[in-house]
């Protein structure tokens, strides 16, 4: 699936992953889209005498916006009309108007038909927008009193300058300034003016958009834009950690047993220097000198989260956290981008999970990952599984690029470097020939089906593996010879499954105008931008004329492929390739829809990953020398598992944290 999902931010990096063709005539602006600083796109923006064209595009393995936008501007900077056409990311047809006319400001798009009285200036977002927009809205917050101004339809962003620089490249030197906005995303955004107050460039550790000519000052940029981001992180990290400096006595829970797939009520767990000390019956205990006591008040306590895929990012680790997730996986990274975030968290400077690296290889191509590490010959495989193994990875992801005959290379030189391996099927190999190679794990459910369709799809390196499986997943008996031979083929080789079903759910059901159930239980919690972007729902697959029934049963297959793979003796892990927070308790109720237990949900995500990852003789039990990862729940996930999302206290080793102060801390509101 995708390596850094769009949905973690709804700023110029979100504007990145909707969508914009291309212009004539008229001076004309040109940046660059690089993806881990490769050129993946671009920006070309004109001033004409009826507003601004933007066109925008990039390219992600095959997906990617690809966008035309006209803009006419009021003299204080909002927008007046705004015409968008072309596709969004997934390919989903942008077909976007606003205008605002004698006060009464109309918009339109897929998922949304709207009028409102304005009576005060207020800037439109679109829901599928260019990165040109963003810039439009820095300029119009310079000129605004106060520099804040109300958004359409809802919210208000505020401006800040940050620092003026200059940077010199190729291109000589530049004088520029950085400006962060707030009210749009859970974090603040950042934007580089020129000193003629235009874009300049937009910079993420994933992706950075820099007008054309200047792409060797970008790691400058990035610098000094991290930089603020590390402030902000540690004043964060300051605020909202408690750091325990003596033993703790958690009392009056309902303790978790994985092994017994039951709660004890009327229990005490102590917790001494990171690891829990004591379990035992309410008042049995003698407890340490200076003890502090916690009344747990009859809540649900058990092992942290894990979160088994995962792609880390700057900002994610607060959320991470407040959702009980104590540990993830990172199945894909840039390596010096995530030691950076790992270091900050357990330095304390920042507020993060711990993490578990898996390094991604894969090949060179036109849908090549955008992660730059790759193998090509026999010799670059072992090269860089050896690079991986050298940095403290634990396993190797195979991306759809790799050549099937690298992929036995792989394997031997990972196993023997202690290294676990997996990954995604690659392009002409089915999954049947992926395991006879000795892999150990594969994600994403979408490649278990793909396997059943290797004569219409062997290329899966493009979004046919999506869409192949939407419209023909439903023809697929799960009660056939077949698959039963290949769901034996799965136990009998110890193939762990990672299916990431929260993932495919918005895909196959979302449809514009109508949110999918993936966030309904949490969309009214998040920043106003963010709930609108939901509730328009037009990131899903396009549905081809008369295929929505079809769509909707394939992914009822795949909902029941994880019920019969659980039944089967298959080992599931739970990950979410996705909006991990907000995506796993989701990830969990799929699972119950499945036929699997909700106390088995439980124990599969907490003793089982830690299991698979061979930690489960330090993590996933509540029980003494174990490392005191603990969260309290309210509620009983084990009749209900929607509790999951009532998390209330997080306990990372000798970290202790508030869940609802570090949710308000992300502008999300706490769980009810």
């Amino acid at each position: 699936m995708a390596i850094q999902p769009c949905l973690k931010g709804a700023s110029i990096l979100a504007a990145m992953c909707m969508a914009v063709p291309a212009l004539a005539a008229a001076p004309m602006e040109r940046s660059v889209v690089l993806t881990q600083g490769h050129p993946s796109g671009f920006q070309e923006v004109r001033q004409e005498a009826g507003g601004i064209v933007a066109h925008f595009e990039f390219n992600d393995r095959g997906r990617g916006p690809k966008m035309d936008v006209q803009y006419r501007l009021a003299a204080d900077g909002t927008l007046q009309r705004v015409d968008a056409g072309g596709v969004n990311y997934l390919k989903a047809a942008v077909d976007e108007h606003f205008l605002l006319q004698k006060g009464q400001a109309s918009w339109r798009s897929a998922g949304e038909n709207e009028k409102r009285a304005v009576a005060a200036p207020a800037f439109y977002q679109s829901i599928d927008s260019t990165p040109e927009e963003f810039t439009l809205l820095v300029q119009a917050l310079l000129k605004a009193p106060g520099q804040r101004l109300p958004l359409l339809p809802a919210g208000e962003a505020q401006l800040r300058k940050v620092s003026d620089e200059t940077v010199a490249g190729k291109g000589g030197s530049a004088q520029v300034s950085l400006y962060a906005v707030t009210g749009i995303d859970l974090t603040p955004d950042y934007l580089w003016l020129d000193d003629k107050g235009r874009f300049f460039a937009s910079y993420s550790d994933w992706m950075t958009l820099v007008r054309e000519g200047w792409e060797d000052v970008v790691p400058a940029l990035g610098k000094l834009q991290n930089a603020q981001d590390q402030k902000l992180a540690a004043a964060r990290a300051t605020a909202l950690t408690r750091q325990l400096d003596k033993p703790l006595a958690i009392e009056h829970v309902r303790v978790f047993d994985p092994d017994a797939l039951a709660a004890k009520a009327g229990q005490t767990v102590v917790v001494r220097d990171g690891h829990v000390a004591a379990v035992g019956d309410d008042g049995t205990l003698k407890l340490p000198e200076q003890t502090e006591r916690l009344d747990g008040q009859g809540r649900f306590l058990m092992s942290g989260l894990w979160d088994m895929h995962t792609h880390l990012a700057a900002n994610d680790g607060p959320l991470d956290i407040a959702a009980g997730i104590t540990t993830i996986r990172d199945l894909g990274n840039d390596p010096d981008v995530l030691a950076g975030l790992i270091e900050a968290a357990e330095a304390g400077r920042d507020i993060g999970p711990r993490v578990i690296k898996a390094g991604l290889i894969d090949g060179h191509g036109p849908f090549q990952s955008p992660i730059k590490i790759f193998a090509d010959t026999p010799e670059e495989a072992v090269k860089q599984v050896d690079y991986y193994a050298d940095q403290g990875y634990v396993q190797i992801k195979i991306y759809s690029s790799v050549k099937p005959e690298l992929v036995p290379v792989i394997v031997k030189e990972a196993r023997a470097r202690g290294l676990r391996i997996s990954g995604h099927v690659p392009a002409f190999m089915n999954a049947e020939q992926f395991v006879a190679d000795g892999v150990d794990e594969i994600q994403h459910i979408n490649f278990l089906f793909l396997n059943f369709f290797f004569d219409q799809v062997p290329d899966t390196r493009t979004p046919a593996r999506f869409t192949t499986i939407a419209q023909h997943g439903a023809e697929l008996d799960l009660s056939s010879p077949r698959v039963q031979s290949f769901v034996e083929l799965l136990r009998s080789h110890h193939i762990v499954s990672d299916p990431t079903l929260v993932t495919f759910e918005g895909m196959f059901l979302e449809r514009p105008g109508l949110m999918g159930p993936s966030y309904n239980r949490v969309v009214d919690r998040l920043p106003l931008t963010y709930q609108r972007s939901f509730r328009a729902a037009t990131q899903g697959l396009p549905v081809p004329a008369g295929m929505d029934a079809r769509y909707r049963e394939s992914y009822a297959r795949m909902v029941e492929m994880v019920g019969l793979l659980y039944r089967s003796g298959v080992t599931i892990v739970a990950g979410t390739d996705g909006f991990d927070a907000f995506a796993l308790p989701r990830e969990f109720e799929l699972y119950v829809n499945a036929g699997i237990p909700p106390a088995e949900v439980l124990r599969l995500d907490t003793l089982g990953a830690a299991r698979v990852m061979k930690h489960d003789d330090a993590y996933g039990r509540v029980a003494p020398g174990y490392v005191s990862d603990l969260i309290l729940v309210d509620g009983d996930p084990l009749r209900n598992i929607a509790d999951m999302r009532k998390v209330r206290t997080v306990l990372r080793g000798d970290r202790l944290y508030d869940s609802a102060a570090l949710f308000q801390a992300m502008g999300v509101a706490p769980a009810p």
